[in-house]
């Protein structure tokens, strides 16, 4: 299972609110649900998030087996 948790803790790092995410970069609020979730989204968000929060793919997604 892919899970996000690191993302938030990258936010946090960087400084970057969920406000911020919707209201600057554009990002849709059921984007950020589904990542909350942990729910399946695409290579382009994860892609957009990167970049935001200049950070590598790993930095706010893992695999964990179930």
């Amino acid at each position: 299972m892919i899970v996000f948790d690191k993302l938030w803790i990258v936010m946090k790092q960087k400084g970057i609110s969920q406000y911020k995410l919707i209201n600057t970069y554009e990002v849709s609020p059921s984007q950020l649900t589904r990542l909350k979730r942990n729910e399946s989204v695409s290579t382009n968000t994860v892609d957009k998030f990167c970049k935001i929060l200049d950070c590598d793919i790993s930095d706010i997604m893992e695999f964990r087996k179930e």
